[in-house]
């Protein structure tokens, strides 16, 4: 695996489960990502639906989660992000899960000050709902740097 150089994004995402599936963790997602073929999980942080914060891929190497923007990014996937009953995106992520990613994102912006906190979707060319809610004004609100 390479060795990520530089940090411009924190990109927060979703694992496109439901709500439901309260014990999915970075040992699932893994799991998957191996199934797609890929040589570890795609994220460097999970937030489980109870708010567990739970490391994935090393933090210093290049994750996959944005094509095209691998290189110079720290991942971050929220656990939930479907209904139930219709599968459709919906921002139903715990409070547990929302005070454990403020303070995730607090300490990865004083540790790369330089770096940006977009969604998933706020890239050019994705045409995904993830992570379900509108990361801009979140990040805003809490004075984290935003694009």
């Amino acid at each position: 695996m390479i060795s990520r150089l530089r940090t411009n994004w924190i990109v927060i995402h979703c694992s496109a489960t439901r709500a439901i599936q309260i014990n999915i963790g970075a040992k699932d997602i893994r799991l998957w990502h191996h199934q797609k073929g890929w040589t570890d999980i795609g994220y460097h942080y999970v937030i489980k639906r109870s708010g567990a914060v739970e490391k994935g891929r090393e933090l210093g190497l290049v994750g996959a989660g944005v094509e095209g923007h691998n290189t110079d990014s720290v991942h971050i996937c929220l656990v939930g992000g479907l209904n139930d009953d219709t599968w459709k995106p919906e921002n139903n992520y715990t409070s547990q899960q929302w005070a454990a990613l403020q303070k995730l994102v607090s300490t990865l912006t004083k540790k790369y000050p330089a770096a940006k906190v977009l969604g998933h979707r706020d890239f050019a060319g994705v045409k995904k709902a993830c992570p379900c809610f509108n990361v801009r004004p979140w990040a805003k609100k809490l004075g984290f740097p935003i694009y």
